[in-house]
Parts: structure tokens; C-alpha cells; sequence
């Protein structure tokens, strides 16, 4: 006995936990009846109270059962316990149980219980335990319940299999039995708690596991009555809180039993997971139970199934990664779990479908990796037939689906597996596609007609549910795309929440009871495995394939020819046979007929396809069976015919012995047939009798019978199990869902499965269902078309949308159009808003713009007369769109964009603010306007902009895609109409202009290609608001101006994309024929130009050029003056208020400017010109700091202002000014450095002023100024001509000094020579230009004389350029006119004075020579003159005048012809005259040279200057020879009373001239005269002339010798002529006398025997005057005299 001090079963934790529950269980039992358990309590007690108990030993072969007894107390306890179990009476057993329930709190209870065949004190405990379940008392129920509860939560004891199995038939019974309400619903939570215990410790492996308490709301079944009583659902969550509560650590010094490590090692799994398998397997069985055929109805057995079907949708949806990884379980759920949802599939019971619904949600969610099949086979059996049943379906059924598939569609991973591995699978229903369709189907709803069981009501709730579950899709598959491309501030939302934590958000299993985020991490998940590209192969390939299926199920050779011609068969017969025999979703019925066929080809294809197929060892109706199977029999006896006798042959080669000959087979095969058809046609009334069909088949064995017990065999084999050929229904499958079935072999199985709500049919049918399904199991399992595909490559949203955006945009746009449902349209216009982000993310233009599309139209923005709240909910959407999805909408802005602009104007409309149309014409009617506003108060205001046009407009509405509303239509609106206008415009309140402003405001956010083509599409529609013809509006325009601004500081690639796009805008716009609006543009223009200039450009860059050419090119192209006014004023005011930030911009300026400097009209003009001169004379230095071609740009504007025809006072200053730009250069220092050679440029083209060379030479400035100046040279009007002249060549003089020798050169190249490239370009010496050209006398007599100016000064740097210069000037000397080569000569000397201390011997030898050479040019005149008389015939003076009268009218040709002739005499005498005129200037040039250079000259330059004179003396003397010339000149001028040609006089001066040089050099220069021999070239002239005189006086030389002794006849007079002719010629003569004598005595001397004879003729001729005889009489006497007398 215990001491009075000790406590009752002593100091011990079990000793305190027993001994009052030993204690109460003696009190309450009944002595006689209980005596065995009263003595076994007391013993237990006593053993007890013992004082000494040795420590507890785990590793003791038989171990006490009790932490901290003894084994003998143990046992001893225990047996107490179950005794006091077992007695069946609640007062004994309640003490009992609440013991061991605290035992098992405080986890004293140790071992394992309910083992098989395990008798220990522990195991018999527990089956105690479970005992008092049974004992229908109501307390007794809840203390089982509360022990079962604690034994699994302990986890110092482990319940083996066996025994946990007795736990779940326990409370599986009591939830089914038990009388209370209270006590199901606690059955039910006991149960749900012990599962989630137990699969928490399967998942870790580890006994000690946290859990979280069930929850009665994870429990779905709306069934239950109990769940409607509040207060019983609150006595049971309290029950199972209760028996959650305590704690689960183990006092001080307490061990945990840690039996979980011992591992199975034959299975390789743990006791825990092999206990948690098997709980599983018992739970599915009892899923699995039905109802007997008496009791069909039975509820307790409907209860119990729904109850474990609750149980394993829990069990699934808190399944981890172990479930998903291991073999056993997936092989579990696949064998019980899969093999359970077929069973109970046939059932109607609603509760069933929802948790059988629910379920294969929860196993698609967690287990789609490793149940790819059978996800496969139950989607569509499950969810795609209720859905795709849209005229009779049952509502809520249907309702379970729809509610289903939203849940599956938030998930977007699992969206994206299932198109990847089954729309994407050839082997595989297209599920997602289906999906989409259905739900299509739905959303449309019944088709009017149709016959339906559905009411309007449930009609509507499926539009609007199928409708949500769309948007839900799209919604779904736009977040998971923005998950993997990182789009925006990307967070799970709700879509990536699982589906189990929607139907179970408080069961969470972990060791901190938080969620496990569980992935899908099987191993047959294959990550990216070949990427999107194979699967866009593989998804081409099967829509290729199901084409081909589709096409052979109407037409089989067709179908045939599709396949092979894509490859996706080969062209042999053996490949066509294994097509036909392999493919699913062909139509049996045609592949009969194919086979069928009589072509040569299809019979091929028969005989491989019956080759193949082995009939060895089958007896007969078996193989015709098998033979059937794969198709239906042909209806044509022929096509039959061919078919059975293949078969019969290949039946008898398969089997040798079976037949004598194949024609037994055959022929009973088609009895066979017969019969079949016989005994299962219900249309044939008599039967064929088993008598009947043997004597059928008489004498079919070669004459022989068959043997008739096989045939009677045969009989009933056929008549007891029909024939089913393939494909029974007969029906062709063309839709895709039928095929699909086809496809999965469902046909059949679909059949068995009846939805019906009344009915439960199905149950005869389960064994057949499962074989079949189980044979489709086992044959996919071989195929290696199993692995599971995971992407995270978007790509694959492109299949996806290609697949759904046309039923999602049927479905969204006929719900909106149809429904005025608020939540229905809200969830369409969200699922355009996902669809548009989709598209326009994944670039799918089409359907991005389609989608945008559809949206704009729903707006009615064009239609508000028939505008709902719905469209300004599309209006919103609109909004959105463009905030959300601006980056990506590219070309669909300007739908977006329209429906803003349309918005815009509508509530402009609303407020009765005036239209843009009457400020753009506001000129037009100011004072009508003026009017009104007098006698207007804001009231009427409103009023009156009702009734303007536009409004008028706005009420009769237009098309979507009318650019302006129906202006043409009736104008007549009724107040009606106008009032419905007001209240349509003021939905739109509830938009204000802040959310539209935002999209604008906010455009800066954009990205680089968004905002160009956001830019684009406003200008677009802008484009559309200004070309209105009666109501233009600017508010796309105002925009531009405003997007400008704030995407202004963009990086400068991108503005110049936006510019671009810009520019071209005002472009067009400001050359609009709307005045008002060009003039508004380019006012809008000058805004953003005026913030832009703002900004500072640096050097070397184009964009402000870029930015202000619409300027230019408005200002170009622009009819309107008033345009063209506005521009040049506005780019005065930039320039002016702007100057100092402006660089690449001058370029643009200057381009203005240079128009208007064109202008027609003088105020431009004039305009223009103000602003440049203050441009030139304020701002010169900003023009020079930016590019070189600035400057260029500025010479050509001010070379145009020169050709202005309104002011000639404009056009002298602007040469002025460029008089002034060069001193401006010269001022800043612009000096044109020496280059190295190889950066000088050849030329320089001064076309244009741009010069190749290096960039830093400042010859870019200096050359285009010079340029422009000789281009204006060439200038019609002779001041400009005059002034540009020497304005350049001041220039040149003024600043040559800055010029190197390189830019010289340069400069005498493109600008000087080309101003006289008329005269170096003639071929032939003779000048091309005339007097009607550019270039007349004086402009080019002052270029040259400022070329030599010019020339002299700058000799030394252009020393080279001497050959170039001389030839200018001295082509000048060869001109045909007089003052021309006057003014040549002048040059020309005064060229060569100004040079002639610097000119070397060499290049006086050039210039002498270049002198020479164009002085012989000149001749050639002469000779034209010549040919030019030739035939010229001119009448003698009486001869052509006295007899004019006597012509006859038929001579008028010939006077005619004689006045012609005239004309053409007076010419030649004109030219005649000026060419001797010009020689003599050359010979008077030559003299004057030789006088004033003398001492330059050396022996070879003399030569040169005395060749010229003695040529010009043969040609004077050629001249005076022709002597027909001049008969003709003296005849002309004596007729048209002219003087003649002074020829003698040329000739006299000629040689005069030649005789002064040559005396002249004698004297001054005697060493060079005797060099040279001058003394002989005097005597050869001096004879020469002599001679000339001598014959022109009749006394020639004699011919020969002879004649001197001939006697002398007396001469004869001279005639007039010859004595004018004499005396003309005296003057010479008489000179040539005086220098001879004048010659020294020795000289004279040895060129006496020369003269002499010609000077003794002298004495005999007939002389004009004296003086020739008094000379000759002092070269006698002062010469001749004194030689004779030495």
C-alpha cells in the first residue's frame, strides 16, 4: 500500500496520470458484474505505489509500455484500462478513456499499436479504444473520437497500418451511425485531423510534426444538414479545438519517440509513408463503394462516399513535393485515386461531381507532371463535356464547372502546361482550346430556337461566368508573361495563388504551420526542353495532322493525298496501312470505305493493312472480331466483298490447318456477318435459329461439311456477344471535341457515362469502364511520348493567342453588344484590357489592333445618341489601355488615340463651350460674332452651342470609321434627340479631362518606340480633326505641341525619331489650303521652337537644322503669302530673341530668308531683308563660330536678295554687305593658312561654295562670299553686274594679304578664271560671247583691268598664275571688236608696266609669246573677210540705181538678193576697218613695249617682238595685194557712200612702225643690233617697200638681165588710182630714204650694189610729190656722192 503521503499510483508521470482514473474506474464499476476489472485496477494500483521503480530502458528487450513504469506496473495498468474498455459501460469505459487520452497528451503512452497479429498491451489498447466507438452513447462517441484524435497526435506511439486503417472505420463509422449530429460533424473534423497528421508526418518522415487544426469551413459538403445548425458547427470546431489543444513538447527529461527512422529495407520506404500509403489506398477503397441493385437509393453508403471523397480533395490539396516525386504514391493515386473519380463519374449525385470536379483540380494543380495521361483522359470526361453541352445541361453542374475553370484559370502556370502538353501534343486533346471554345459557346449562349432546359436567367449567369473565366485567362496569362519578361513592379497576385489555397486557406502543413510553396520539381518535368521553337514545330505539325484527319473523315483519297503530300505519312501502302490502323480520330466508317475502294492503291493499302495484323492460334468469330475492331464495315456488297476475302486469306495463311481452302473462310465469314446481324438487328423479327445457320453453311469446305459442333460453337459465340464493329454510331466525327474523344478512346466510355441528373445507370457498366480505361493506361504507358514540358519561354503566348484572341473577341464583343449586365460587361472589358496587353506585348499586331478595335467602337464616341454606361465603362478601358500598355500599342495608338479626340470633343460639346472651327474662322466672321456675344448671357450660351452645326452633328452620329459626322443628313433634329445628346454627354462626367490629360502628361514614361509611334498616330489623327472641311478642330494638335515639350529632353536619338516624324507633320499641315489652321500650325511650330532654342547645341551637330526645316520647307512650298509672311516673322523673332544659342539652326534660317528674299510679294521681301542686315551687322560672329556652310548659307541668301525685283536699293546693299562679311572675316582673323599638299583640293566648286578640304581651313568662309560675287557678275542688270565686280575684286585686293598661295591658286580656279571662260574657251581665238549675252563690254573691261590690278599686287604669292593672267588679258587683244582689244592693249600694258621689274627673262619670253600668239590669231579675220566677199557681186553705181525702175516684178528676188549682198559688204568693210585697226594697236603696243621695257630685253625676246611686227607686215602687205577685195569695197563704199578701208595707210603704219624698231634698236643697242643682224633686216624692208613703190609706179625690176640693153620705150601716164595709190605710198618711202641716208658710210657701202638699182629707178618713175626727187637727190650726193669720188 501507498504511504499515507504519497500520491494515488505514486510519483511517477504515468503513476499520477493512472492512479485516479484506476481509482474512479473501482468507484464507478459494479462489483459482481465488474470484479475482474476491480481486482485488476487494485493491482495495478498497488504495483504503483511501490517506492522503488528502475530506470526506464528503451533498449530492453521487452520495454515497459509506460514512460517511467516498470514493464510489470505497465501491463498491469494497461490491463486494467482495456478491461475497463471493454465492459460496454459508459461509467467504467468515460475513466478509461480519458485516461489514456491523457497518457497519450502527455505522451507516456510508448510503442506501436495496431500492427498485425500484434497482441502487445498497447495494440489491444487501441483496439479497446476503438470498441467504445460502437456503443452508440453519444459521450462515448466524442471520448473515442478525442483519443483517436490524441493517438495520432503522439508522437511517442506509432499506429501502424492495419491500425490506422481501424482508426478510419471508426470514425468513418461514427460519422455514418452515430445518432448525434454533433457527433458525425466531430467524426467528420476527428478524421480530416488525423489524415492531416498523418500525411504531414509522410511528407517530413518524421513523427514529431507540427500541424494546424482543421477547420470546418475546409469541408465542402453543402449536403450535410449538420452544417446548416450553427450551433453544432460550433460544439464540433470547439470539440476538435479542444482536442488540438496542449502541449505538444514533453515535460522535462521526457523522451519523444523518434520510431520514424526505420526503413523497410526490402521497399526502400519508411514504416511512416508505408502506413501513410496504405491509409490512402483504404481511403480511395471506400470511395469506391456502391450501392447494391436492391437498395440503389441507399444515402447512409451516398453519405460515407462523399464523406471520402471530402477527405481526398483534402488529402490531394495539402499533398507536397513528395507526394508529386515519389513512384508509390503517383502509382497510387493513378491505381485507387484515378481508378475512384471513373467509378464515381457515373454517378449523378451532385456533391459527388463538385468533390469529384474539385479533386481532379487539386490533382491538375499538384500532380499534372506525373499524371499527364490521365489528366488527359479526365479533363475532357469531366469538364469539357458539361461545358460543351450548351442547350441542356444541368445548371448546376454546369455552374460546378464554370466556378472550376476560374479557379484553374487564375493559375497561369497551369494554363501554360496544359496548352504546352496537350494543344501542343499530337498525341493529345487539344484542352486549352477546347476550353476556350466552350466557354465561347457558353458565352454566346442558346441559340435562338434551340430547344433548352436552361431558363433565361441561368442562360445569363453562364454568359457571365463563361465570360469572367475568359477575361480570367487572358488576365492570367498577362501576369504570367509579366512574371517572366519582369514587366512593371511584378508580385504574385491572385492568379499565382494555388487552387488549394483557394478551396483550403487555413490547412497549412509545416513545422511553423505557414504555407509550403510547392513547385513542381518532378523529374519528369522537363524545363525548356527544346524550347518554343520545337514546340511551335510540334504545334504546326498537329494542326497539320488534324487538318489532314479532318479532310480524310470527308474525303478519305483526299485526306490520303493531303497527308502524304506534307509528309506526314510516307507514300508507300504499308505506311498508309499503319496510318489507318494506328491514328486516333479517323472515322471507322471511312476507313472502311477506303479500304474498300477498287483503286489500285487503296487495295495495296488493304492488303498491308490486313497483313499486318496476326489471326495465328485465334479461332474463327475471335479473329473476325479482331478484324473489325480498327473499322466499319463499307455498305457497298463489292467494296465487302474485297474486304472478307482478304481477310479469309490472311486468316488461312495465320492458320495453315483451319480451313481446306480460303474459300471456306471466306464464305463463312459472310455467314458469320449475317448472323451477327440477324440476331442483334432489333428490326428483324424472325431469327435465324443455330439449325438455320448450320445448314447455311453446308458443303462450304470444298464440298465438305463443317464440322457442326464448331459451327454451333460459332452460333453462340456470335448470337451471346454481338460483333461491335468500330465506331458504332455511324456518325462522321468532323468537330474537333468528337475527334478529341476519338482521339483519347473515350467513345465508348463517354457512352457508359450518364450525366442525367435522375438517374444512376452507369453501375452495370463499372467492370467494362475500368477495363477500358486500364487498357488505355497500359498502352500509353509504353509510349515515350510521356514527358511532361515546362516553359518559361513567352513565345509560347504567341501559339496561345493565335489559338483563343478570335472566341475571346467573339465572345467579348457579342457580350457587350448583347448585354447590359454590368458585371458581365466589366468582366469583357477587363478581358480586352489583358488581351491588348498580351498582343501588343508579344507584337502580334493584328490581333493587338483587332482587340484595340473593337474596344474604340464600343466606345460610341460616334454615336452617342445610343451611348450606355457600358460604353463609358469602354471609354475607361480606352484610358487604361493606354496608361497600362502605352510601351506596346505601336500602330493601334491611333485608334486610342481618335476615341481621346472624339472624348474631347464631346465634352466640349457638353460644357456649350464655341468650337475650334469658329476660331479658325474667326477673320471670317468676327463681326457677326462680335454681335452675339453682345446680346448673350452664359445661360444661353449653352443653348446656342446646342444648336450649332456640330452639335447637330454630334446628335445624328456617324460610323465608327467616318472621319466627321453625318453632315449630309437631315438636318432637322428634335428636341427629343437633343435632350437624349445632353444626358448621353453627361455619362461622360464621370470621365474627367485630368485622366485624359494623364495619358499626354505622361507620355514622357514611354519608351523609345512607343513615343515615336505614339507620335505618329496623333499626328495622324490630328491630320483627321484639321482636314474636316466644316468643323476643322486643333486638339490633337494642341496635344502635339504639349508631348513635344515634355519629351523634349529625351536623349537626342530618340527626338530626332520624333522630329522626324514631326517635321513632317508641320509640314503638311502648314501648307494646308485651310489658312487659319497653316497659320495656327505654324504659330505652334514657333512655340516649340522657342523652348527648344532654348536649349544649347554643340558644335558639329545638325538637330536645330533638322527641328526648324519645316520652316524652310513651308516657306518654300507655300501658296499663301500670309503663311509665308508669318514664317519669315517668326523666324526673325527666334533669331533675334534666340541668337545666342542658335548653330546648326543658321542653316534653316538662312533658308528662309533666302526664299522670301524670292518672294513675289515686297513686305516679305523687305521683311526679310531688315531681319539679315541685322543679322550680318549685329550677329556676324555667331554666323562664323558654327559649321563653314553657315556662312555659305548666308552668301547665297544675301546673293538673292540681290536679284530682289522691288528695291534696287536692297540689292546694292546686300552686295554692300558682302563687302561687309569679308571685312568682318578679315576683322576676326579668318587667314587661310598654307595646307600640306595633300590636304589641298584641286578645285573648288563655286556652285556652291563648299570646298573639299580640310576642315579647319577658313577658306570654308572666304570662298562661297567670292563665289556668290562671281556669280553675280553674270547679273542681267548692269549696276549689280558693275557692283559685284568690284566688290569682289576689293575684296580680294583689300584682304588678299590673308590668302596663301594655296587658297590663291584656288581662287584664280573657281572664282576669277571662270569669269572669263567665255574668252579662254573659244577654240579659235574668236569669242562666243555676243552682246546680248551676260557679259558685256564694260563689265568685263572693269574685271580685267581689276584682275591686273589685282595681279600686280599680289605677284609675288601668284607668280605662278602669270601664263593664266596674260592669257586672259591678251585674249581681250584678239577680239573682233575694236574697243574689246583696245582695252586688252591697255590692259596689257599695263600688266606688263606693272610687273616688269619683277618678271624674270623667262617670263617676259611667256608673256611675249602669249602676246604674240594672239596677235597672230587675229589674222585669221581676213580671211573670213575674204571668203565672206568671195562671191559677192557688187553693180556699178549708175548701173544699180538709174536702172532700178526698169525691173520687171519676177527681178524682185534679184534686188533682194543685191540688198543682201550690200549688207553683207557693209559688214565686211566694218570688220575690215576694226581688224587694221587692231593691228596697228598691236604694232603701236609692241613699239611702246620696246620703249618702255627696252632694258629688260634680251636678243630672244627682241626676235620675238620683230617677228610680230614683220608678220603684221606681210599681212598688211597681203593685204594691199588683194586687189579684187578692194575693187569690191571701193564699188560698195562709193554705193553706200562710206569711205573705203585705209589699206595703204595700214600698210604705210605697218612697216613704218617695224622700220622705227629696227633703226631704233640699231642705234640704241649696236652689240645686240650686229647680234642680231638688224642691219640687214633694215636693208631686206627697206627693199621690200622700195620694190612695193616702184611697182605700184609702173618701173617694176626687169625680169631678167637682158632687158638692160633693151632700148627705152617712153612710159605711159598713170592712172588716178595709181597716182593715188603713189602718193599714198610717198610718205613711206620718203622714210625709208631719209634711213638710209642716215646710215653709216660703211653700212650704206655694203648694201649700196642692193639699193642701187632701185634707187636709179626711183629716178626715172612718175612721182606723186617732190619730195621724192629731193631725197633722192641727197642719198645721190650726201651717199652715193662720196663713195663714187673715193
Amino acid at each position: 500500500m501507498a504511504s499515507p503521503t504519497a500520491p494515488l499510483g505514486g510519483s511517477t508521470p504515468s503513476g499520477r496520470v493512472l492512479g485516479p482514473a484506476l481509482d474512479r474506474i473501482i468507484k464507478n464499476a459494479a462489483w459482481r458484474k465488474h470484479s475482474a476489472l476491480v481486482a485488476a485496477a487494485k493491482t495495478a494500483l498497488d504495483l504503483l505505489s511501490s517506492s522503488s521503480y528502475p530506470p526506464h530502458d528503451p533498449t530492453s528487450p521487452h520495454p515497459s509500455p509506460l514512460l517511467g513504469l516498470p514493464a510489470a506496473a505497465a501491463a498491469a495498468s494497461l490491463h486494467a484500462l482495456i478491461l475497463a474498455l471493454e465492459s460496454a459501460s459508459p461509467k467504467v469505459a468515460d475513466p478509461a478513456l480519458d485516461c489514456v487520452a491523457k497518457l497519450l497528451y502527455h505522451r507516456l503512452l510508448l510503442g506501436d499499436l495496431g500492427a498485425a497479429s500484434d497482441d502487445s498491451p498497447p495494440s489491444k489498447l487501441l483496439t479497446a479504444v476503438l470498441s467504445c466507438g460502437a456503443l452508440n452513447d453519444d459521450a462515448m462517441e466524442l471520448s473515442t473520437l478525442r483519443v483517436l484524435v490524441a493517438a495520432a497526435r503522439c508522437p511517442s506511439i506509432t499506429i501502424r497500418g492495419e491500425g490506422l486503417g481501424q482508426v478510419l472505420k471508426t470514425c468513418y463509422n461514427i460519422y455514418l451511425s452515430s445518432s448525434s449530429s454533433a457527433n458525425q460533424l466531430c467524426a467528420k473534423l476527428a478524421l480530416a485531423q488525423v489524415l492531416v497528421i498523418v500525411f504531414a508526418r509522410v511528407e517530413v518522415d518524421l513523427m514529431d510534426v507540427r500541424v494546424q487544426t482543421v477547420s470546418i469551413t475546409d469541408m465542402m459538403d453543402v449536403s450535410d444538414r449538420s452544417l446548416n445548425d450553427s450551433s453544432i458547427v460550433h460544439v464540433a470546431q470547439g470539440f476538435i479545438n479542444d482536442a488540438m489543444e496542449g502541449s505538444d513538447v514533453p515535460e522535462p527529461g521526457t523522451p519523444v519517440g523518434m520510431a520514424d527512422g526505420d526503413v523497410n529495407e526490402d521497399k526502400g520506404m519508411s514504416k511512416i509513408r508505408e502506413d501513410g500509403l496504405a491509409l490512402f489506398k483504404n481511403l480511395c477503397k471506400l470511395s469506391m463503394k456502391f450501392s447494391t441493385p436492391d437498395n440503389p437509393e441507399d444515402q447512409v453508403l451516398l453519405r460515407g462516399k462523399v464523406l471520402s471523397l471530402e477527405l481526398l480533395k483534402m488529402v490531394v490539396d495539402n499533398a507536397g513535393a513528395f507526394w508529386r516525386t515519389d513512384e508509390k504514391y503517383l502509382g497510387a493515386i493513378k491505381q485507387y485515386l484515378c481508378l475512384s473519380l471513373l467509378k464515381n463519374s457515373a454517378l449523378s449525385a451532385m456533391s459527388i461531381f463538385q468533390l469529384l470536379c474539385s479533386i481532379f483540380v487539386g490533382l491538375l494543380s499538384r500532380f499534372r507532371s506525373g499524371l499527364k495521361e490521365e489528366i488527359g483522359i479526365f479533363f475532357p470526361m469531366l469538364i469539357l463535356r458539361v461545358l460543351e453541352n450548351v442547350h441542356q445541361p444541368s445548371f448546376l453542374q454546369k455552374m460546378t464547372v464554370l466556378n472550376l475553370l476560374e479557379k484553374i484559370c487564375k493559375e497561369s502556370q497551369v494554363l501554360i502546361d496544359i496548352f504546352v502538353n496537350y494543344d501542343c501534343d499530337v498525341d493529345a486533346p487539344n484542352i486549352f482550346e477546347r476550353i476556350v471554345n466552350g466557354l465561347l459557346k457558353t458565352a454566346l449562349g442558346v441559340t435562338p430556337g434551340s430547344t433548352t432546359t436552361l431558363t433565361p436567367a441561368q442562360d445569363q449567369t453562364f454568359r457571365i461566368e463563361s465570360v469572367k473565366c475568359l477575361a480570367t485567362i487572358l488576365k492570367s496569362i498577362g501576369s504570367w508573361m509579366d512574371q517572366q519578361l519582369k514587366i512593371g513592379d511584378f508580385s504574385p497576385k491572385l492568379s499565382e495563388v494555388s487552387l488549394n489555397s483557394l478551396d483550403n486557406p487555413n490547412i497549412f502543413i509545416g513545422e511553423d504551420g505557414s504555407g509550403i510553396d510547392y513547385e513542381l520539381q518532378s523529374e519528369s518535368y522537363i524545363p525548356d526542353l527544346s524550347g518554343a521553337s520545337s514546340l511551335e514545330q510540334r504545334r504546326a505539325y498537329k494542326i497539320e495532322l488534324q487538318k489532314g484527319i479532318s479532310l480524310f473523315n470527308r474525303k478519305p483519297s483526299k485526306g490520303i493525298d493531303f497527308l502524304t503530300k506534307s509528309k506526314k505519312i510516307g507514300h508507300s501502302p504499308e505506311d498508309v496501312a499503319s496510318f489507318l490502323r494506328n491514328t486516333s480520330g479517323l472515322n471507322a466508317s471511312m476507313i472502311g470505305d477506303y479500304l474498300g475502294e477498287r483503286d489500285e492503291f487503296p487495295i495495296k493499302v488493304m492488303h498491308a493493312y490486313v497483313d499486318a495484323l496476326n489471326f495465328e492460334g485465334m479461332d474463327f468469330g475471335e479473329a473476325i472480331r479482331h478484324y473489325l475492331r480498327g473499322f466499319r464495315l463499307p455498305g457497298e456488297a463489292q467494296k465487302i466483298d474485297r474486304v472478307m476475302e482478304k481477310f479469309a486469306e490472311r486468316y488461312c495463311k495465320c492458320n495453315p490447318n483451319s480451313f481446306t481452302s480460303a474459300d471456306t473462310a471466306y464464305v463463312l465469314a459472310y455467314s458469320v456477318i449475317m448472323l451477327n446481324t440477324d440476331a442483334h438487328n432489333m428490326m428483324v423479327k424472325d431469327k435465324m435459329s443455330k439449325s438455320d445457320f448450320i445448314r447455311n453453311n453446308r458443303g462450304i469446305d470444298d464440298g465438305k461439311d463443317l464440322p457442326e459442333a464448331y459451327l454451333s460453337t460459332l452460333y453462340d459465340q456470335i448470337v451471346n456477344n454481338e460483333i461491335k464493329m468500330s465506331a458504332d454510331s455511324s456518325v462522321p466525327q468532323n468537330k474537333q471535341p468528337s475527334s478529341v474523344i476519338k482521339l483519347l478512346g473515350l467513345d465508348n466510355i463517354i457512352n457508359l457515362v450518364n450525366w442525367k441528373q435522375a438517374e444512376d445507370k452507369a453501375l452495370g457498366a463499372n467492370d467494362l469502364l475500368i477495363k477500358n480505361i486500364q487498357e488505355k493506361f497500359k498502352a500509353k504507358s509504353g509510349k515515350s511520348e510521356t514527358v511532361f514540358y515546362v516553359i518559361t519561354d513567352t513565345t509560347i503566348l504567341r501559339f496561345m493567342m493565335e489559338v483563343c484572341w478570335a472566341p475571346m473577341m467573339a465572345a467579348f464583343s457579342m457580350t457587350l453588344d448583347q448585354c447590359d449586365d454590368k458585371a458581365a460587361t466589366s468582366q469583357c472589358l477587363q478581358g480586352f484590357r489583358s488581351a491588348v496587353h498580351v498582343t501588343s506585348v508579344m507584337c502580334m499586331q493584328t490581333q493587338r489592333d483587332a482587340f484595340v478595335t473593337s474596344v474604340a467602337k464600343f466606345t460610341y464616341l460616334h454615336c452617342v445618341a445610343d451611348m450606355k454606361q457600358k460604353n463609358v465603362d469602354a471609354v475607361k478601358a480606352i484610358i487604361s489601355i493606354a496608361i497600362e500598355d502605352g510601351d506596346y500599342l505601336q500602330e493601334a495608338w491611333e485608334h486610342v488615340l481618335t476615341c481621346l479626340s472624339r472624348f474631347e470633343h464631346l465634352h466640349l460639346l457638353g460644357e456649350g463651350a464655341p468650337t475650334d472651327a469658329s476660331f479658325l474662322t474667326a477673320p471670317m466672321i468676327e463681326s457677326e460674332e462680335k454681335t452675339q456675344k453682345s446680346s448673350t448671357t452664359t445661360a444661353s450660351k449653352r443653348t446656342n452651342a446646342l444648336q450649332n452645326p456640330a452639335v447637330m452633328a454630334a446628335v445624328r452620329g456617324g460610323s465608327y470609321d467616318s472621319t466627321t459626322a453625318k453632315n449630309n443628313a437631315s438636318p432637322l433634329v428634335t428636341s427629343d434627340q437633343i435632350n437624349n445628346f445632353i444626358s448621353n454627354v453627361n455619362l461622360l462626367d464621370q470621365i474627367g479631362i485630368f485622366e485624359l490629360n494623364h495619358i499626354f502628361a505622361h507620355s514622357q514614361r514611354l519608351n523609345s518606340n512607343a513615343i515615336v509611334a505614339f507620335v505618329e498616330a496623333l499626328c495622324k489623327v490630328s491630320i483627321t480633326e484639321l482636314q474636316s472641311p466644316t468643323d476643322p478642330r486643333i486638339f490633337c494638335l494642341t496635344k502635339i505641341v504639349e508631348i513635344a515639350h515634355y519629351n523634349m529632353n529625351r536623349i537626342r536619338l530618340v527626338w530626332s525619331r520624333i522630329w522626324k516624324v514631326l517635321s513632317d507633320f508641320f509640314v503638311s499641315v502648314g501648307l494646308s489650303e485651310n489658312l487659319s489652321v497653316a497659320i495656327f500650325v505654324m504659330d505652334s511650330l514657333r512655340q516649340l521652337a522657342m523652348k527648344f532654342l532654348e536649349r544649347e547645341e554643340l558644335a558639329n551637330y545638325n538637330f536645330q537644322n533638322e527641328f526648324l526645316r519645316p520652316f524652310a520647307v513651308v516657306m518654300q512650298k507655300s501658296n499663301a503669302s500670309e503663311v509665308r509672311e508669318l514664317v519669315v516673322r517668326c523666324v526673325s523673332q527666334m533669331v533675334l530673341s534666340r541668337v545666342n544659342n542658335i548653330k546648326s539652326g543658321w542653316k534653316s534660317v538662312f533658308t528662309v530668308f533666302t526664299a522670301a528674299a524670292a518672294d513675289d510679294r515686297k513686305s516679305i521681301v523687305l521683311l526679310a531683308f531688315e531681319t539679315m542686315e541685322k543679322i550680318v551687322r549685329d550677329y556676324f560672329p555667331y554666323i562664323t563660330e558654327t559649321e563653314t556652310t553657315t556662312f555659305t548659307d548666308c552668301v547665297k541668301c544675301l546673293i538673292t536678295f540681290t536679284s530682289s525685283k522691288f528695291s534696287s536699293d536692297a540689292s546694292l546693299n546686300a552686295i554692300a554687305f558682302l563687302r561687309f562679311c569679308a571685312v568682318k572675316l578679315a576683322e576676326e582673323g579668318f587667314v587661310c593658312h598654307e595646307k600640306d599638299a595633300d590636304h589641298q583640293p584641286n578645285s573648288i566648286d563655286s556652285s556652291d561654295g563648299n570646298a573639299i578640304v580640310h576642315k579647319d581651313d577658313h577658306v570654308y568662309f572666304w570662298v562661297p562670299l567670292l563665289a556668290g560675287l562671281a556669280r553675280l557678275t553674270t547679273d542681267t542688270r548692269p549696276t549689280i553686274r558693275k557692283g559685284a565686280v568690284e566688290v569682289l575684286f576689293d575684296i580680294l585686293k583689300d584682304h588678299g594679304q590673308l590668302f596663301s598661295q594655296s587658297f590663291w591658286t584656288n581662287i584664280f580656279e573657281s572664282v576669277i578664271y571662270p569669269l572669263f571662260s567665255s574668252e579662254i574657251c573659244t577654240p579659235n581665238g574668236q569669242s562666243n560671247s555676243t552682246e546680248d549675252e551676260s557679259w558685256n563690254f564694260e563689265t568685263k573691261t572693269v574685271a580685267v583691268k581689276c584682275l591686273v590690278d589685282l595681279y600686280v599686287t599680289f605677284f609675288d604669292v601668284m607668280r605662278p598664275e602669270l601664263s593664266r593672267v596674260t592669257s586672259v588679258v591678251t585674249n581681250f587683244i584678239k577680239s573682233p571688236y575694236k574697243q574689246n582689244a583696245s582695252t586688252g592693249m591697255s590692259v596689257f600694258q599695263r600688266l606688263t608696266d606693272g610687273l616688269a621689274s619683277k618678271l624674270s627673262k623667262e617670263e617676259w619670253k611667256e608673256i611675249l609669246l602669249c602676246f604674240k600668239e594672239s596677235a597672230a590669231d587675229t589674222f585669221v579675220v581676213f580671211d573670213k573677210i575674204i571668203k565672206m566677199m568671195l562671191d559677192i557681186q557688187i553693180p556699178e553705181k549708175n548701173e544699180s540705181y538709174s536702172e532700178a525702175g526698169q525691173y520687171s516684178d519676177h527681178d524682185i528676188y534679184n534686188e533682194d538678193e543685191e540688198e543682201a549682198n550690200m549688207e553683207t559688204s557693209s559688214y565686211a568693210i566694218v570688220k575690215m576697218k576694226n581688224h587694221m585697226a587692231l593691228q596697228l594697236l598691236i604694232v603701236q603696243g609692241i613699239i611702246k613695249l620696246y620703249e618702255t621695257h627696252r632694258r629688260s630685253f634680251c636678243a630672244e625676246h627682241m626676235g620675238i617682238m620683230l617677228e610680230m611686227l614683220s608678220v603684221i607686215t606681210s599681212h598688211a602687205s597681203e593685204v594691199s595685194s588683194e586687189s579684187g577685195l578692194h575693187m569690191k569695197f571701193h564699188k560698195a563704199c562709193s554705193l553706200l557712200e562710206i569711205s573705203e578701208p585705209a589699206v595703204i595707210h595700214f600698210e604705210n603704219e605697218s612697216y613704218q612702225s617695224y622700220l622705227r624698231l629696227l633703226q631704233a634698236l640699231l642705234h640704241d643697242n649696236p652689240s645686240l643690233s650686229q647680234y642680231m643682224n638688224i642691219e640687214k633686216q633694215i636693208m631686206l624692208v627697206s627693199v621690200k617697200i622700195l620694190r612695193t613703190y616702184l611697182n605700184c609706179a609702173g618701173h617694176g625690176p626687169p625680169k631678167d638681165a637682158s632687158h638692160r640693153d633693151s632700148v627705152v620705150h617712153w612710159a605711159l601716164p598713170l592712172g588716178s588710182a595709181k597716182k593715188e595709190e603713189l602718193s599714198a605710198r610717198t610718205s613711206l618711202v620718203l622714210h625709208v630714204m631719209r634711213l638710209l641716208s642716215g646710215l653709216e658710210r660703211e653700212c650704206f657701202r655694203r648694201n649700196l650694189p642692193l639699193l642701187f638699182p632701185l634707187l636709179a629707178n626711183l629716178i626715172r618713175c612718175e612721182h606723186s610729190s617732190g619730195e621724192v626727187q629731193v631725197a633722192l637727190y641727197d642719198i645721190f650726193q650726201s651717199s652715193i656722192g662720196p663713195i663714187i669720188s673715193v
